[in-house]
């Protein structure tokens, strides 16, 4: 049998001056008789309650999900940009996002706050090299601005990694000189059509968009799906199968043009704020001009998608670290049964695993950009840290959604949004089987695809 505690140890955690306070507003002989009628748990709540503790949440620890103080070792322009960044996403796009996600529509006014951040000139010279820490200050900028809204970070990673990407190492002087310093300016949108309606995975063994060479044009045939910012951009780089020789090449199709024409993709349940377009180009002529010149082949496209792989993973370490902040503040003002339930056992086991998460992930990410920056990332590095962080991206916003309660699937506490857009970072860039075979192929040496 467990003997009653002693009522004074009520007191036992006020010191002088709290005592005199309470000697003033209440009768300590009555207060003390009721005490000695609680249990073990009830004494410990008024006793928080009497020393403040119940109701000052200010003495709580800030929800951060860099535990183990890994931003902190980057150097001051990295930190800088993260610090930017994370203002910009808190002052202009937190507060209309779920208008946005309601709408299914890209904030178009965000493009001048952005061109005013000048981020694209953080990652990239003029003439289209990548400063020498690009792919850090990349994965900074997408972790940041996913810890808000995936969506953000996607229109960026499109515009500023693969469109960007694909002119300065496809395009001819000429053509870098002619749309780099606008896509730098962001006063020219660009987006990138590689995914088809039949192909996502397999599009570099069965890509069905076609062009043909017709004089000093040529005529590009096909369908182009998933494409990101498409349905607003100035341009989009096309790639399509030359039917003369097989070779992929790779084409600037402006907005207009005739013979191309785009249908916003409805119904989405994930990236609800990116604009994806189903992009149809029905003998659409484009002039050789607009060919990129220096493309070869399907050997560009990879590069193009290699550059930004390590974007994608970046994503996932965002997206988890926004969902556990979310959580965790939840947890220490959300109160059930008497308490917050971040003084549940429970709900404690979840943090501490959403945190686990967070932390392995961020040093991945991390050790994978340093390896880009200094050119010394393979194939296998950037498909094995998009595995891991999409895996363990979906595991920790499903536990911070489970947090939440019935309130996790409501769009007002954030967390529901995360949960979604996980998904979307599940499934591109690779799907996680096809990346776990880039893997599996290079530990082994031995190829498991069909």
């Amino acid at each position: 049998m467990t003997s009653t505690p002693d009522p004074s140890a009520l007191l036992a955690g006020l010191d002088l001056r709290a005592l005199a306070a309470l000697s003033e507003r209440v009768d300590l002989p009555a207060l003390l008789g009721a005490a000695s009628r609680l249990n073990d748990r009830q004494l410990g709540q008024l006793t928080r309650m009497l020393s403040g503790q119940h109701d000052d949440h200010s003495t709580l620890p800030a929800p951060d999900g860099d535990f183990l103080g890994q931003l902190g070792t980057l150097g001051p322009d990295e930190r800088q940009t993260a610090a930017d960044v994370r203002a910009f996403m808190e002052t202009h796009v937190a507060p209309i996002m779920n208008e946005y996600w309601n709408r299914d529509e890209f904030p178009r006014q965000l493009i001048p706050e952005l061109r005013r951040l000048d981020l694209l000139r953080r990652i990239w010279n003029e003439d289209g090299t990548r400063k020498p820490n690009a792919t850090v200050l990349e994965g900074l900028i997408t972790l940041e601005a996913c810890r808000v809204d995936v969506s953000t970070a996607v229109f960026f990673g499109v515009h500023a990694g693969l469109a960007f990407a694909s002119v300065a190492l496809g395009g001819s002087d000429e053509q870098k000189a002619e749309w780099l310093p606008k896509m730098l300016d962001l006063d020219v949108i660009g987006a990138f059509g590689l995914t088809e309606p039949e192909g996502g995975s397999q599009v570099s063994q069965g890509m069905r968009t076609t062009c043909r060479r017709d004089g000093d044009r040529w005529i590009l045939r096909g369908q182009k799906k998933w494409i990101g910012n498409s349905t607003f951009s100035d341009f989009t780089v096309i790639w399509a199968r030359d039917v003369d020789g097989g070779e992929v090449r790779g084409f600037i199709v402006r907005a207009g043009t005739p013979g191309y024409s785009v249908e916003k993709i409805q119904g989405k349940t994930a990236l609800r704020i990116v604009e994806n377009g189903l992009i149809t180009l029905d003998d659409c002529a484009v002039p050789d001009s607009d060919r990129l010149q220096n493309v070869q082949g399907w050997r560009t496209t990879a590069e193009v998608l290699k550059l930004t792989r390590a974007g994608v993973a970046w994503q996932g370490v965002g997206c988890a670290m926004g969902a556990y902040e979310l959580a965790l503040a939840y947890a220490q003002t959300r109160e059930q049964f008497g308490k917050r339930i971040g003084e549940f056992q429970l709900i404690q086991n979840h943090l501490v695993h959403m945190l686990g998460n967070v932390t392995g992930m961020l040093a991945l990410c991390l050790r994978l950009s340093h390896l880009a920056d200094a050119d010394d990332m393979r194939d296998e590095h950037a498909a094995l840290a998009k595995v891991v962080t999409a895996a363990r991206c979906r595991e920790t916003v499903a536990l911070a959604r489970e947090t939440f309660g019935g309130n996790g699937i409501l769009l007002e506490y954030g967390v529901a949004k995360h949960f979604a857009d996980t998904e979307a970072i599940y499934s591109y860039e690779g799907t996680n089987e096809i990346n776990t075979l880039v893997v599996g192929r290079a530990i082994t040496g031995l190829s498991a695809f069909v």
